[in-house]
């Protein structure tokens, strides 16, 4: 499986999503377009237990195109240690 790191976009290939007609009822978001052989060497590249995550966005352009969802890289808090306390300062 290629490593890709999460700031990297890649584009899935074969896979092309488009916004309805103007005739389309309110509920048809839009439509996926599969090339099958395009799509199943990046599926085979890209999954992950068996799943590949894709998302739908908008460029700029606002022209829709799907991506491979990448789940952002958690950054590790590091934990403090516990300060031990001194005896030194008590009147006793």
């Amino acid at each position: 499986m290629a490593e890709v790191k999460s700031d990297d976009k890649v584009f899935a290939d074969g896979f092309s999503f488009k916004k309805p007609n103007e005739n389309a009822p309110d509920f048809v978001i839009g439509s996926v377009s599969v090339k099958v052989d395009q799509a199943i060497p990046f599926l085979t590249t890209h999954a992950k237990n068996g799943w590949v995550n894709l998302d739908v966005k908008v460029a700029r352009s606002g022209n829709p195109y799907i991506e491979l969802y990448q789940p952002k890289a958690k950054v590790e808090t590091p934990v403090a240690e516990p300060v031990a306390e001194s005896n030194e300062d008590l009147p006793f």
